[in-house]
């Protein structure tokens, strides 16, 4: 598998709400972050497409490398 793209070393905060599907770019090629546009064809990598049990803001991953994707954990502080 292709190793993702560093898109940003900080987090995006978006206001994300409960019953929409969302889809979190996880190769970092996307021109639409944090969200796949489907510039990861090709790449092994597949977009994480999720819902959210809350309206409110979260701070989505930019870095790639997150043990909690598609959600920032402080990894991008350790990527560079």
């Amino acid at each position: 598998m292709a190793e993702p793209k560093v898109y940003d070393t900080k987090p995006q905060l978006v206001e994300l709400e409960t019953e929409k599907n969302y889809a979190w770019c996880a190769c970092g090629q996307s021109s639409n972050q944090p969200w796949c546009d489907g510039s990861h064809k090709g790449s092994g990598i597949t977009p994480t497409v999720f819902q959210v049990d809350e309206n409110k803001v979260y701070a989505m991953c930019n870095c790639k490398h997150s043990n909690t994707p598609q959600f920032c954990d402080g990894t991008h502080k350790t990527v560079k």
